[in-house]
């Protein structure tokens, strides 16, 4: 009898050896999936803080049916055009990349600090009013003269 309770509490010891590491494997994993989403969190906020952008003017030439944006990046972040949106009277414009210039470069998928996008589509309809809206969330609208 007294190697039944010894070898009895050596197994429950055991067992309780193997769940703690159990335990404190998945304890531990997700208190690092935590730290690092609120670590990107706070990186995103701090980019989305530092992007700034002004559209400086918006214009519509009724002979040619062209629309001509101009939006300077006055933020401290470089933008991706892949990931900026152009909105005309709160439709979303697909194919404005494709006549889209950075400084003059046709050939740039980034609009660093500084630099001026120009964007240039054909559209028949004269708009009121063009939306510039980054990746991260910023946007700035404008009326067209």
């Amino acid at each position: 009898m007294g190697f039944s309770v010894s070898g009895s509490a050596a197994i429950i010891f055991a067992g309780m050896f193997v769940g703690f590491g159990i335990l404190y494997g998945a304890v531990s994993d997700s208190h690092e999936r935590v730290t690092d989403a609120q670590d990107a969190r706070t990186d995103d906020a701090l980019e989305t803080e530092n992007t700034a952008i002004n559209v400086t003017s918006a214009g519509y030439t009724g002979t040619t049916d062209r629309l001509t944006v101009l939006v300077e990046n006055t933020g401290a972040t470089a933008v991706g055009l892949n990931t900026t949106d152009f909105l005309i009277e709160n439709e979303y414009v697909t194919d404005w990349r494709a006549a889209a210039t950075v400084d003059g470069q046709d050939d740039t998928h980034l609009w660093l600090p500084g630099e001026r996008l120009n964007i240039t589509i054909r559209t028949s309809e004269v708009p009121a009013r063009v939306t510039v809206v980054t990746g991260n969330g910023v946007a700035r609208t404008e009326e067209v003269n």
